[in-house]
């Protein structure tokens, strides 16, 4: 008897210990388990595109969300017409997805800008291409550092000041513009929305933010509408 409450102890501890070191690792905080919940305010978006009684912002995540749902398989294709089938596609789907659930056309505003603003786009685009521009994430940050509010990249967990400047519907773009996401409107204990996001082997939605800034990842954060 003596020896299985010793052993029920040491799970006991052990369990504490775990849990401890994951909410360090993940929240940077071990104590954010026993702490209150942070609550942060939606920011209201006067925009309403598709004039479906949903601001843009709302409407982005429930687009973004539709692909996380659906689990859409991770395939890095060239599509003739540049739309992927429903059931496939990359993280930039994930990005015009959600925008046309909201009423924007991101295929058609990047073929535009491209070519209106071809000196911006020398970098990364030589000939344009409709079938596939607007699926690169190097063209995204562009148009988007164009024509979205520019926001902070650093993320600072339980602090509502920094953390209401994360908003859902934001776009997060990672390191060498290998990236792209949408912020999820729900949020961990700490305050740190998910992200909405498709990587191998598909899409889905996450509690990735935090780590990626910590792993100095993040290069922008865009708002759009602006």
């Amino acid at each position: 008897m003596k020896k299985f409450f010793i052993g029920i102890c040491c799970l006991f501890v052990i369990t504490i210990v775990a849990i401890l070191f994951y909410e360090k690792s993940v929240n940077n905080d071990p104590l954010s388990i026993i702490k209150a919940k942070i609550i942060i305010d939606n920011i209201k978006c006067n925009s309403d595109k598709n004039k479906n009684g949903i601001d843009d912002l709302d409407d982005i995540v429930i687009g973004a969300r539709q692909d996380a749902i659906n689990r859409t398989k991770y395939k890095d294709a060239y599509y003739i017409g540049g739309y992927p089938p429903n059931s496939e596609g990359v993280c930039t789907d994930v990005v015009w997805r959600a925008l046309k659930h909201a009423g924007y056309d991101l295929k058609t505003a990047v073929d535009n800008d491209i070519k209106q603003n071809p000196k911006d786009y020398s970098a990364s685009v030589k000939i344009p291409d409709p079938n596939i521009d607007f699926r690169r994430v190097k063209n995204l940050e562009i148009f988007f550092k164009r024509h979205a509010l520019n926001l902070t990249t650093q993320v600072i967990p339980n602090d509502k000041n920094n953390l209401v400047q994360w908003q859902r519907g934001d776009i997060i773009i990672l390191e060498r513009q290998e990236h792209i996401g949408i912020i999820s409107d729900k949020r961990g204990r700490n305050g740190v929305p998910y992200v909405i996001h498709n990587s191998f082997p598909s899409a889905r939605e996450s509690n990735s933010l935090l780590s990626w800034y910590k792993q100095n990842r993040i290069v922008a954060h865009f708002r759009f509408p602006n």
